[in-house]
């Protein structure tokens, strides 16, 4: 049977309660015809006055159209008309973002405090410096080789280790930096210190975290203003202050080797050589690095390290 175009097409054929075309079309008569499988399912019920809609066109072979299409016959006795199929949502709403996991990959850090002294635990042999979490504050005049020393000890320990240099921190500013070549006043000491915190906050974040760190700055023994106690106020007690201290002529070498602001006059640095003397009888830990080059250098740091931490200079 064809349907005409635009009218609604019948349900698929079901076992049991399919429609047949008496089903379909009630006034339709087919001489001859076999009644199909359908037609055995027992009596079709009588719909009522509202089923027979009126006599509809005859168009031949063609279907009706304009009848409305009848609705499909109640199933036999006995039949159980299979359930609703579930329906499938096409869209699928997103959760709340309150209800959202957390997912964005943030970790959280524990809040930075004042290093402690190291704790070195009971043993009869000496503790290993490259094994321990530590802040060591390298001091020393221009061209004595802090910077060098530092990066290379912090590349080579067995922990992870972080190198911060307080020349570096204070040159950050670009535009309206004081440079202490330029005189020493007001400005080039409030960036200084500004510097300095700087250093001190970075080192005790890193220290929570489980990172070591070697600093490295020019403190001067007769300057209490800028000298190590600032240092200590901003890292912490367990800082463990080293100075390097090579002969004037070493540090008039190295410091020819350098370019930029970095470098300085001879009479300065024989100025800074002559103050940093004031070290000796202080307490603190000196080597005399005139004679060693960076890695034998390092190998002492890590012995005098080693004493440090079992006896924590008092400073």
């Amino acid at each position: 049977m064809q349907h005409a175009v635009g009218s609604p097409l019948p349900p698929p054929h079901q076992s049991g309660h399919g429609w047949t075309p008496a089903a379909h079309d009630p006034g339709a008569h087919h001489p001859g015809g076999h009644p199909g499988p359908a037609a055995h399912q027992g009596p079709v019920p009588h719909q009522g006055p509202a089923a027979h809609q009126g006599p509809a066109p005859h168009q031949g072979s063609a279907p009706h159209q304009g009848s409305a299409p009848v609705p499909p016959p109640p199933p036999a006795p006995g039949f159980a008309p299979p359930g609703p199929v579930p329906h499938t949502p096409h869209h699928v709403q997103a959760p709340h973002p309150s209800q959202a996991p957390e997912t964005t990959g943030h970790v959280p850090l524990p809040p930075g405090g004042p290093v402690g002294i190291p704790s070195v635990p009971p043993a009869t042999a000496a503790p290993d410096p490259s094994t321990t979490t530590i802040a060591v504050l390298l001091i020393g005049p221009a061209g004595a080789g802090k910077t060098s020393v530092a990066k290379y000890w912090a590349d080579h320990r067995r922990v992870p280790t972080a190198h911060i240099s307080l020349d570096d921190v204070r040159e950050w500013v670009r535009s309206g930096f004081a440079d202490p070549q330029s005189g020493w006043n007001d400005n080039s000491e409030a960036q200084y210190r500004l510097a300095r915190r700087t250093c001190g906050f970075a080192a005790r974040n890193f220290l929570a975290n489980g990172i070591s760190c070697i600093l490295d700055d020019a403190v001067f023994p007769d300057r209490p203003v800028v000298g190590l106690g600032g240092w200590k106020r901003h890292v912490g007690p367990g800082l463990l202050p080293v100075v390097l201290l090579p002969g004037l002529e070493i540090v008039l070498e190295r410091n020819a080797e350098r370019a930029g602001n970095r470098r300085l006059t001879d009479e300065e640095v024989a100025r800074i050589h002559g103050r940093m003397a004031g070290w000796y009888g202080s307490g603190l830990p000196i080597i005399d690095n005139s004679q060693l080059d960076v890695p034998q250098t390092a190998k002492v740091l890590d012995d005098v390290l080693a004493r440090s931490i079992a006896s924590p200079p008092n400073w």
